[in-house]
This record gives C-alpha cells, structure tokens and sequence, in this order.
C-alpha cells in the first residue's frame, strides 16, 4: 500500500511540502491557512505531521498515532 495523499480533497503529500516550504507552515494548522486538505476524516493528519518533520511524502505503513492538535 502506498499512501500519498489526503484523499478526501486529493491533495497529494508533495504538492503540500511545496505549499509549506513556499509559505514555512510548520503545523497542519499553518498548513490549513494556505490550502484545503484534512478537514473531513483527518486520517491524513499523522503523515502530514511526518511529512512536514522529515520531508517524506510517500508512506508504505498505516500511522496512527493521533500527534496531538494543530
């Protein structure tokens, strides 16, 4: 399985490194101010909370942990 994006607003995992990396959102929230991704099942939160740590923007595990609120 790969995961690469939130796909309620298909909003791919790069395509917001790039947003964050253009505007320095370092928070889903931050992120959220500049585009539209994670509002509806948020299941998308913990790779983007790991994407914006370490860059990474395809995953091949299910991460779960909750992270804390953005």
């Amino acid at each position: 399985m790969t995961i690469d994006r939130c796909y309620c607003y298909e909003q791919t995992f790069a395509a917001l490194k790039a947003v964050a990396e253009d505007t320095g959102a370092d928070s889903i929230g931050e992120l959220q101010a500049h585009v539209t991704f994670g509002e509806n099942c948020q299941l998308c939160h913990p790779y983007v909370r790991r994407m914006l740590e370490t860059g990474q923007t395809v995953f091949h595990e299910v991460i779960e942990e909750d992270g804390g609120a953005d």
